[in-house]
């Protein structure tokens, strides 16, 4: 931070000053929010008051500036705070925190989120500190490629309509919605052989099911970037100008009927997602690639390979956050009592598993942190798995290169997550992201899994965790 105030003009006694009052701000601010854990239950985040209620929760604040400021219409009565103990802490550090500091404050978040887009020192100090020190990474990646993820950020859906059209032909997006089928049908028969499971629930995640809407490759109509001028000025002008354009197309929503259509990733992304609050799964056409997936491929390798994907994906429907939605995105109850004392029961082994995880001497994993991506991951290979034998039901499969079918499904699997990571990224991913780290992303879900064992000829496991799917 004191690198940067400097960067910015301030002496380096000023700059040192500068540092220590935003980061004293800063630690007050993180006691007072939750942790990871906390904030992954939706029930427990979900706090709806009315907009007039606000002064007294975070007094000292001007909402009314504020959302005048962004703006948010009058029409908006109500609003959603997730944590609002955090906006109680804030209303009093308002008050007992000297103006001086929280002008600091917001001076340093604006050079922290420009410094990529500004002159090569700030560009080299920012990747010095949150890539180098605590990443690990060695090297930068290339300006053009930093520049192409900014212009992916802004007029993403403009760049995707010139990617799609040199890398996803028809037949790819035809191929890849029969396999969501076939793993739709999976996950229902999941559904069916979870005897811990009520009948009159399973008759809701059916219905769950059968209403979840797939988005493969690209979007049917593209965005209109109308309004956004981009031209030959400062670099982070036109940044900044696609995050305000953003801002004000996100609340031009407000008022209106939900837009079922659009996208929440451009088609460019290496990347998938299941969003609850839509009941809906999205593939873009960038991960629909090689090695994920090949429409020349064999089943073996694409169902293998895109269980980190499809499965993945499907099964965030019913993890401990999903399957707390209905199948219109609803947050609302529609488990029986005693079907959720079961799941959390299983959850909790799930997590177990996981916390028994060492990354690195003495950094354990959180299971409770990454439950929901741990149980997509372990989830999400079953349901790959069973969708790929019914794909390939009837069909006389051949070994290839001296492995079997079941062989090559594991062997696509666990190549999909070949990464490396340096001691530094692993702490990183490990005390603040969500997912575990690929390494784990393979060995957890094949740790109980009866067919990898018989594929490869692995002994018996030494503790069965109970799947949940």
């Amino acid at each position: 931070m004191a690198k940067i105030f400097t960067l910015a003009g301030d002496q380096p006694a000023a700059a040192a000053t500068a540092a220590t009052a935003v980061m004293a701000l800063e630690t007050k601010l993180a006691k007072a929010s939750r942790t990871l854990v906390e904030r992954r239950d939706p029930e427990k985040n979900y706090h709806k008051l009315e907009r007039s209620a606000l002064p007294a929760l975070a007094p000292g604040f001007d909402w009314e500036l504020f959302f005048a400021q962004l703006p948010l219409p009058a029409t908006e009565k109500t609003v959603l705070v997730g944590q609002p103990e955090f906006f109680q802490a804030l209303g009093g550090l308002l008050t007992s925190e000297p103006l001086a500091d929280w002008r600091t404050y917001l001076r340093w978040h604006l050079l922290r989120q420009t410094a990529s887009y500004l002159g090569r020192a700030f560009v080299d100090e920012r990747f010095a500190f949150y890539s180098r020190k605590l990443s690990g990474t060695t090297e930068q990646r290339p300006r053009w490629k930093r520049v192409m993820a900014a212009t992916d950020s802004a007029i993403g859906e403009d760049l995707g309509q010139l990617y799609v059209k040199t890398t996803f032909s028809p037949s790819a997006k035809a191929k890849a919605l029969e396999m969501v089928k076939f793993h739709l049908e999976a996950m229902r028969g999941r559904i069916r052989a979870a005897t811990w499971m009520s009948e009159p629930t399973k008759a809701v995640a059916y219905k769950k099911i059968d209403t979840m809407r797939t988005k493969v490759g690209y979007p049917d109509r593209w965005r209109d970037y109308t309004g956004l001028e981009v031209s030959r000025r400062a670099y982070v002008l036109n940044v900044l100008a696609g995050s305000a354009f953003e801002t004000r197309r996100q609340l031009a929503k407000l008022g209106r009927p939900v837009d079922r259509n659009e996208w929440l990733m451009t088609p460019q992304t290496n990347n998938a997602y299941y969003e609850p609050t839509l009941n809906e799964m999205c593939f873009p056409a960038g991960i629909l690639q090689p090695p994920f997936f090949d429409e020349k491929a064999d089943d073996a390798t694409n169902y293998g390979a895109l269980a980190s994907t499809i499965g993945h994906e499907l099964t965030h429907g019913f993890d401990d956050q999903g399957r707390q939605y209905d199948w219109e995105g609803n947050l609302k109850p529609w488990w029986s009592d005693e079907d959720v004392k079961r799941f959390e029961a299983r959850a909790e082994l799930v997590a177990k598993q996981y916390d028994a995880y060492e990354p690195l001497p003495g950094l354990h994993l959180n299971g409770h942190q990454t439950l929901g991506e741990n149980i997509a991951d372990v989830g999400g290979l079953r349901v790959s798995y069973e969708a790929f034998k019914l794909a390939t039901k009837g069909k006389k499969l051949e070994p290839v290169d001296g492995f079997t079918p079941d062989q090559r499904f594991f062997l696509a699997f666990a190549q999909g997550w070949r990464t490396n990571d340096r001691p530094e990224q692993l702490r990183l991913a490990v005390t603040s992201n969500l997912h575990s780290p690929a390494r784990w992303r393979v060995l957890g879900p094949v740790a109980n899994f009866p067919e990898f064992r018989a594929a490869f000829g692995c002994s018996e496991p030494v503790a069965n965790a109970t799947p949940i799917w």
